[in-house]
């Protein structure tokens, strides 16, 4: 087992979020198999699911961050209402996917540095399309820095500090990413990605 899989387990997040969300927002998240799905409560449940896949801890984070997302009305609809469009999107459908994936991704972002976790953005269209990832991650990071300046709602500012709290980290401060934006493909390496999870963002 390499050293990430020994200190996260999809069990820890499950957990925190249960106790902190299901019974004032009657959610849990729930493992699943291949595809990802918000599920409101219907007559064979009781509570609305938000499942993730695989047992991935960076899904459910990126599940979670959807979640955060979405205001009370589109918490009442599967998948939060939304539209998806499977892997092989052509350049139109691939842009507006990215544009409402920016939000989603910078709270990823943020769960992810509360925890210590590697973060890593995705544009999960690998047999369509190709944008420019890493000017996508700079849409990500700007939008994050506008969430950190006090823009998080109230259940992501919890849930933050709650992995906080769980992972020992210390308080999180965007300062400490450095970052870069426009940097090369070849500047963005795995090497970048662990040196930003080692780190926090803004003063929460």
């Amino acid at each position: 087992m390499d050293k990430l899989a020994g200190q996260f387990h999809y069990q820890d997040v499950i957990s925190l979020f249960d106790n902190t969300f299901a019974q004032s927002h009657n959610t849990r998240l729930i493992k699943g198999d291949d595809e990802p799905i918000y599920l409101p409560q219907d007559e064979n449940f009781d509570f609305n699911r938000i499942v993730f896949a695989r047992g991935y801890f960076a899904s459910a984070l990126h599940e979670i961050s959807h979640w955060l997302v979405a205001g009370e009305k589109r918490r009442l609809l599967e998948d939060f209402g939304y539209w998806y469009c499977a892997d092989g999107r052509d350049e139109p459908t691939q842009r507006k996917f990215e544009s409402v994936e920016v939000k989603p991704q910078a709270i990823e972002w943020a769960l992810s540095l509360a925890c210590g976790h590697p973060f890593r953005v995705s544009t999960d269209n690998l047999s369509g399309w190709q944008s420019c990832r890493h000017q996508f991650q700079d849409s990500v990071y700007k939008r994050l820095t506008e969430l950190t300046n006090g823009a998080f709602n109230e259940r992501t500012l919890l849930f933050i500090n709650v992995l906080r709290d769980f992972y020992n980290q210390p308080p999180l401060c965007l300062q400490r990413l450095n970052y870069q934006s426009n940097v090369s493909t070849s500047a963005l390496n795995s090497e970048l990605t662990t040196e930003l999870a080692n780190n926090g963002i803004a003063n929460v």
